[in-house]
């Protein structure tokens, strides 16, 4: 898991915000490359190939990471470490427990190695407004349509889609792998 771009470069005054300039390496978004999907809004989890369970983990700068701690990247500018965790020690342990029985109980076939969103009443104040504690598959996330692949059209559809269901944001997949993404807190909202 690599920390995903954010499609527009970060204002340097203003951090909180992007600029219409694309970040380098995310121009095929603006090619019309890729498929944008909903980017659900809780924490990531992932199952791995042995199956076991990692919840995604921010470490900052000098601080010990955590026993088991896989490092996958470190942010130049910030300088904290992303990495993943047992889920077994995170502090979404519990949560992360009912959604695998609510998964079980909803689904027939077993959970396929990947990363997926853990959503629920517990798990960032609940944004997604969902009544139980649930894993929504990254892979095959809800596609979004969006018509132009401008700053002023993206920025109207990602502030569009938060007005009309809470939506976090959008990520678009290349099938390469490649990733990027865009919050609808990225974009200020007088212009």
């Amino acid at each position: 898991m690599q920390k995903i771009p954010t499609l527009f470069v970060r204002d340097p005054d203003d951090r909180r915000y992007v600029l219409a300039d694309v970040t380098p390496g995310c121009e095929w978004v603006i090619a019309g490359e890729g498929i944008p999907t909903r980017k659900y809004d809780g924490t990531c989890v992932m199952l791995d190939a042995a199956g076991e369970w990692w919840a995604r983990r921010e470490v900052k700068p000098r601080k010990t990471p955590p026993p088991g701690f896989l490092a996958v990247e470190t942010d130049e500018v910030t300088g904290k470490t992303v990495g993943w965790e047992p889920v077994a020690q995170s502090s979404f342990v519990k949560f992360h427990a009912e959604a695998l029985a609510n998964s079980a109980a909803q689904a027939a076939e077993a959970l396929a190695p990947g990363t997926y969103e853990l959503v629920g009443p517990k798990v960032n104040g609940n944004p997604e407004q969902v009544e139980q504690h649930e894993l929504i598959a990254h892979r095959g996330a809800a596609q979004c349509r969006i018509p132009e692949r401008s700053f002023a059209v993206i920025r109207e559809h990602v502030l569009a889609f938060r007005a009309s269901d809470g939506c976090e944001g959008v990520v678009f997949h290349h099938s390469d792998g490649r990733m990027a993404k865009i919050k609808a807190r990225d974009f200020p909202q007088d212009g």
